[in-house]
């Protein structure tokens, strides 16, 4: 019998590819994409199995596993981390599908699956199944993933409806090439477009069973990792790749300070500045403490699988807070950093002006800006029910 990799191999493996990743950065921001390299890399390191349901060859990795993995991803290079996450969370929701389906989609080794939950197209009932047709923006990792999770609004869904959640081959749909961004170019989110597509009954599962956990698949039925609430372990596995960058912001703000004046000022070393020490002290304790969140976010949920334990509102409520939170905080380290990194900074080649970018770019997720999702706690901590489905 086989043993999964342990927490520390994986995050190794992590490791082993950030230098690569570090010496494809200009590239991959200049393309749009991931280079065929980095995704060959990514495939040897088996990192893309961690989400993969065990009877599939999977590791069924814990959550705090990724966002360790993902941190040391995101050293590398942000963009990366980002699809990795999507990789992940996709993933993981896709356990959700009938077994049929499952057979279908990890028939493909290192298989990757994109997609949203934003329902933005709608769909048909047909026999034997449903006809999709519309259009799905920001599809992270979509120009390398062989599957897509694809939302849509039935046409006889009457006066409250109930969005349909389809596995569709990426090869059934028309990619659009409009990724043009301040931020996370790498990540390829381009829009997907569905005409008249065809998807099986086994292949779709609706927003009810989605939102409540209620899986289809026979064997990750039992599974007790599989009964968390789909957005809480999805919102946990996004911190890493914050977490990351703030890691890299500060490791590459300390590299440059040996021997950089301040300049118009007597400093002739930047780093005998006491202004320097603390901005440099302020970024680490807001990168350290968002760091000590994410990972205890990831050992509740982990612990929570263990003992089988449901999740309340409230919980879920904490939880949608934990990533807002976490983002606000590095993009407050990294921002410090930025700006005390001079006009140098500018140039591409130097890391800080893209990991600006990218934690600014991420931070505006709609699952974790951090305006709304903070507004969401308070709204729990004065007894008001939430304003939002999406817990």
């Amino acid at each position: 019998m086989s043993v999964n990799p342990s927490r520390e191999e994986l995050v190794e493996r992590a490791a082993k590819l950030a230098p690569l990743l570090r010496s494809r950065a200009q590239w991959i921001d200049e393309n749009r994409r991931l280079p065929d390299d980095v995704i060959a890399a990514i495939e040897e390191s088996g990192l893309l199995k961690m989400q993969v349901p065990a009877q599939y060859g999977g590791y069924e990795s814990g959550t705090r596993d990724f966002v360790d993995v993902l941190a040391e991803v995101a050293r590398g290079n942000t963009s990366v981390a980002f699809c990795l996450s999507i990789y992940a969370s996709l993933t993981w929701m896709s356990a959700l599908w009938p077994d049929a389906a499952l057979d279908e989609v990890f028939a493909t080794p290192n298989v990757r699956i994109s997609g949203t939950t934003a329902p933005t197209g709608t769909a048909t009932k047909v026999d034997g199944g449903w006809r999709l047709d519309g259009k799905w923006k920001f599809n992270s990792g979509v120009l390398h993933a062989q599957w897509k999770i694809t939302v849509a609004i039935p046409t006889d869904a009457g006066d409250q409806p109930v969005p349909i959640f389809a596995l569709v081959p990426i090869a059934d749909l028309e990619i659009v090439d409009d990724w043009h961004t301040f931020g996370l170019e790498g990540s390829g989110s381009v829009s997907t477009v569905a005409e008249n597509v065809f998807v099986p009954d086994h292949r779709v599962i609706t927003g009810e069973d989605f939102y409540q956990n209620r899986p289809k698949s026979v064997v990750n039925a039992e599974k007790p990792q599989y009964r968390a609430p789909v957005l809480v372990p999805v919102t946990a596995i996004q911190t890493g790749q914050l977490v990351g960058a703030g890691r890299a912001a500060l490791a590459a703000f300390v590299e440059r300070l040996p021997g950089r004046p301040i300049t118009y000022t007597d400093y002739p070393s930047q780093r005998d500045a006491p202004i320097t020490h603390l901005q440099v002290g302020e970024a680490a304790l807001l990168i350290e403490d968002a760091e000590a969140r994410a990972r205890t976010f990831a050992d509740v949920i982990d612990a929570k699988a263990v003992a089988n334990e449901p999740w309340t509102e409230q919980e879920r409520v904490w939880s949608r807070v934990q990533i807002g939170w976490v983002a606000r905080q590095v993009k407050q380290a990294v921002d410090i950093l930025a700006q005390a990194s001079g006009g140098s900074s500018i140039q591409r080649e130097v890391p800080i002006a893209r990991l600006q970018r990218d934690v600014h770019a991420t931070s505006l997720h709609a699952m974790i800006t951090p305006g709304v999702n903070i507004e969401l706690y308070g709204r729990s901590l004065v007894g008001l029910p939430p304003n939002t489905v999406y817990l």
